[in-house]
C-alpha cells in the first residue's frame, strides 16, 4: 500500500479552522492523513469464501425470524384474555419491544435482498426483498435505488444520498476564518438556541418519524432544490428507466396498507395499533438509531469533489456493537457496517470474519466505537451539528 496522503499545510487550513472544541480533536483534524489503500489490496486480505452467497442458507433466516414474528404475534393474541390488568399491562410493552426487534431483523434481510446479498439469483432476492419490505411499508425497488446512491457516493458532500452534513452557512452560522474568539462566541450563541429539552425533543422526532419522512419527503437526504420523494416517479432521485421499479414498490405499500385497512375493518383501529403500528413505530426508532450512529461522529470525515473516492468514502462509517442479543437479531449489521459498504454484496453472515481480516489491513483508519450507545446518540446529536463551507475534507463541528 502506498503511504497515506499527508494533508499539505494549506490543505490543513481548509480541512479545520479553529474552534471551540478541545485542541486534541483540533489536533486530530489538522494532522489527518487521507488514507490511500486500493479496494483491490483491501479486497484481498479477506478470505474468498466470505464472498460466497447462499440462497438457501439466507431464506433459512427468514424463516426463522417469521417464526419468531409469527410466535409473538400468537401470545400476544392471548395477552387481552388474561383477567389481571397489571399483567396486560406490562405484556404488551413487552410485546411492542421485542416484536420490534425481530421486524428490524426482517427489514435488514430485505436489506440484503436489496444489495443482491441474499443470493445469486437476482429474480429471488427482488421477490423475497419486495415482499419483505412491502410488509413493512417500504418501496423496495425505489429505496434499493437511492440506497445503491448512498453506497456508492458515502461520505460524498454533494453526491450522497443520506446523512449529509449541513454547512456552516447553512445552520445560520458565519465564516470567521481563524479568528478563534469570534468563532467560539458564534458557536456558544448557536448551542444556547439548542438546549438539552430540545435536543431531546428533535431525538423523539426523528427517531419516531424520520425513517417515513426521509421515504415521503427525503429528509436528511441531498437537496435537490423540489420535492423528493421514494415514492414518485418524477423524483430527482430516479432516472426514466426506473419507472416500472417505482410504481411496482408503491403497489407493494398499497397492499400492505389495503391489508391494514381491511385488518382494521375486521378487528378495530386499536386492534391494528397495538399488533402492528407500534411495533413499526418501534422499527423507524431502531432504522433511523442505528443508520444514525453509522454516519454521524465527531472522528468520521467527510470529502468533496477532487478528493473523494470509493474506498475513502466506504471507511465514512462507524461500527459498534449494540450488545450480543442485538447484535445477533439484527443480522451484524451494526458491528459490521464498515464491511458492508467496502463490499455490500458480501452476505451478513461472512461480514464478521471480514470484519476482523480488515481491522488487520486498515488499521487507524477502521473506526469502532465502543462508546454507550445512548452516550454515543446524545453526543453526536450535540456535537455533529455542522461541516465547514469550504475544505477538502472536513469533520463535523459544533
Amino acid at each position: 500500500m502506498a503511504p497515506p496522503n499527508t494533508i499539505d499545510a494549506g490543505l490543513h487550513r481548509r480541512v479545520a479552522s479553529p474552534e471551540s472544541e478541545s485542541t486534541g480533536k483540533v489536533a486530530f483534524e489538522r494532522n489527518y492523513q487521507i488514507p490511500d489503500f486500493t479496494i483491490k489490496e483491501i479486497r484481498d486480505v479477506i478470505p474468498a469464501h466470505c464472498f460466497e452467497r447462499s440462497g438457501l442458507r439466507s431464506l433459512s433466516h427468514v424463516a426463522i425470524d417469521l417464526t419468531y414474528m409469527s410466535l409473538l404475534f400468537l401470545a400476544a393474541s392471548q395477552i387481552d384474555k388474561v383477567e389481571n390488568p397489571l399483567i396486560r399491562y406490562l405484556a404488551w410493552p413487552v410485546y411492542w419491544v421485542l416484536q420490534g426487534i425481530v421486524c428490524t431483523g426482517i427489514w435488514v434481510l430485505a436489506h440484503e435482498c436489496g444489495h443482491q446479498a441474499f443470493s445469486t439469483s437476482k429474480t429471488l432476492n427482488n421477490t423475497v426483498g419486495w415482499i419483505l419490505h412491502s410488509f413493512l411499508l417500504v418501496p423496495y425497488h425505489s429505496w434499493r435505488i437511492s440506497h445503491s446512491k448512498h453506497h456508492k457516493a458515502t461520505g460524498h458532500m454533494t453526491k450522497d444520498q443520506v446523512f449529509v452534513p449541513k454547512t456552516r452557512s447553512q445552520v445560520g452560522l458565519h465564516a470567521k476564518e481563524f479568528n478563534e474568539k469570534a468563532v467560539e462566541e458564534d458557536d456558544h450563541a448557536h448551542l444556547d438556541e439548542d438546549a438539552p429539552i430540545v435536543t431531546l425533543f428533535w431525538m423523539v422526532i426523528q427517531f419516531l418519524f424520520g425513517w417515513p419522512a426521509y421515504l415521503i419527503m427525503n429528509a436528511s437526504g441531498q437537496n435537490y432544490g423540489r420535492w423528493t420523494s421514494h415514492f414518485h416517479t418524477w423524483s430527482p432521485i430516479f432516472e426514466p428507466r426506473n419507472f416500472g421499479d417505482i410504481i411496482l414498490s408503491d403497489l407493494g405499500v398499497l397492499i400492505a396498507l389495503a391489508g391494514l385497512g381491511y385488518a382494521t375493518v375486521q378487528t378495530s383501529f386499536l386492534s391494528v395499533f397495538k399488533f402492528y403500528v407500534v411495533p413499526y413505530l418501534f422499527v423507524n426508532f431502531w432504522l433511523v438509531l442505528i443508520t444514525f450512529l453509522q454516519h454521524t461522529d465527531p472522528k468520521m470525515p467527510h470529502y468533496r469533489e477532487g478528493t473523494w473516492n470509493f474506498q475513502r468514502g466506504a471507511l465514512c462509517t462507524v461500527d459498534r456493537s449494540f450488545g450480543k442479543f442485538l447484535d445477533h437479531m439484527f443480522h451484524g449489521i451494526c458491528h459490521t457496517h464498515v464491511a458492508h459498504h467496502l463490499f455490500s454484496q458480501m452476505p451478513f453472515y461472512h461480514a464478521e470474519e471480514a470484519t476482523a481480516a480488515l481491522k488487520k489491513k486498515l488499521g487507524q483508519y477502521y473506526i469502532y466505537d465502543d462508546t454507550p450507545i445512548a452516550v454515543a446518540c446524545w453526543r453526536s446529536f450535540r456535537e455533529c451539528k455542522f461541516v465547514e463551507d469550504e475544505g477538502d475534507v472536513v469533520f463535523y463541528k459544533k
